[in-house]
């Protein structure tokens, strides 16, 4: 009988003999519609990861956003003020229309004096609608307060000075042309009254213009300078009416409405009113 035996074991064998296993196949990603609506931060991983390919676009456009923001300048409001160049200043138009005041003033009170005699013979001119009569005048303008020509006097000097204090600051026409035709006329009696007879700030000054009749029978007799400062006196009045400020500038007006609260607020006592009170009475 013959031996059987067995076959001689196998050698282990190693990884290379080993059957490849078949490629998994790659499976396709789900895609899902990702709605435009959805805030960028739901497109960023949790965790910290890197943001993906779709995500990096939106993030810089948003930090794009803050920065552009954040540069702009803030926005000025359309009601807010913005303050206007002021006016020139109109000292030299005071001065000339003064001077020129004063200078026809005195030269047609020179005329008066040497053509015209008190109580004498009274040119009439325009049918006799004016005449000229020579009167010496111890009184203010049109012969009023004529015992009274020492306090006219230290009055003419006053104004005068007042007028030249805020003359530099004028910024407004009218006011200017009102003060200068005051200061022409007041200059122009204050001279009379300082260099003429009877004597020192009690001189007497020449009027020569007579209306309607000779020797001021239906009208006060007055001069160039009594005209001037009444005819600005005039324009004062009506400048100041308007709200015109030295400066040119206008003070507001309050509406048909705003003075009807501002009526019976500034009624009321002023322990009893708000601050809101006290603000449409100031204004």
């Amino acid at each position: 009988m013959s031996e059987r035996t067995d076959p001689s074991p196998e050698a282990p064998r190693g990884d290379a003999d080993l059957p490849e296993a078949p490629p998994a196949e790659a499976q396709p990603a789900e895609t899902q519609p990702r709605s435009e609506a959805a805030p960028i931060a739901a497109i960023a991983p949790i965790g910290g990861a890197a943001p993906t390919a779709d995500a990096a676009p939106a993030t810089e456009a948003a930090v794009a956003d803050q920065v552009g923001d954040a540069a702009d300048p803030l926005p000025v409001a359309a009601d807010q003020p913005i303050d206007a160049p002021l006016p020139p200043r109109r000292f030299w138009l005071l001065a000339v229309i003064a001077l020129v005041v004063y200078v026809l003033d005195q030269l047609t009170k020179i005329i008066a004096v040497a053509n015209l005699t008190s109580g004498g013979e009274s040119p009439r001119i325009l049918g006799g609608l004016i005449y000229f009569s020579l009167i010496r005048n111890p009184g203010a303008a049109f012969s009023m307060a004529t015992g009274m020509t020492w306090v006219l006097a230290i009055i003419a000097v006053i104004v005068v000075v007042v007028i030249i204090r805020i003359a530099a600051r004028l910024r407004s026409v009218w006011w200017a042309v009102s003060l200068g035709l005051i200061l022409g006329g007041a200059l122009g009696n204050l001279t009379d009254r300082i260099f003429r007879s009877p004597g020192f700030f009690r001189g007497h000054v020449v009027d020569f213009v007579s209306v309607f009749g000779p020797n001021a029978e239906h009208f006060p007799i007055f001069n160039v300078a009594d005209s001037a400062i009444t005819v600005g006196g005039i324009l004062l009045v009506v400048t100041a009416l308007q709200g015109i400020e030295f400066d040119g500038s206008r003070a507001p007006h309050k509406t048909k409405a705003e003075r009807q609260v501002a009526g019976p607020v500034a009624d009321r006592k002023p322990s009893d009113r708000t601050p809101s009170d006290r603000n449409v009475t100031d204004g």
